[in-house]
């Protein structure tokens, strides 16, 4: 049951950061799950683990990171995309 909130929440922190960014990200649903987990990480690593916590998810710091991901990602397709 653990690794099906971790995808929920994964899934729900992404979704947020292209909300906020008013982006959307590549994957759908998967894409969202995928940038919530890298985001995690990428949060825990910029700025450790405070806030609350669900689900192994300390989301403050996920929800930067998310943000942070998503950002990267959208600058990267739309210079792929002027490329074409």
């Amino acid at each position: 049951m653990s690794f099906i909130w971790f995808l929920i929440i994964g899934g729900i922190i992404g979704w947020l950061a292209g909300m906020i960014l008013g982006k959307d990200i590549p994957g759908g649903i998967i894409g969202n799950i995928i940038a919530g987990i890298i985001g995690a990480w990428i949060g825990g690593m910029l700025l450790g683990s405070w806030g609350p916590k669900i689900s192994d998810f300390y989301i403050f710091p996920a929800l930067i990171g998310a943000i942070i991901l998503v950002f990267i990602v959208s600058l990267i397709m739309k210079s792929l995309r002027k490329a074409s």
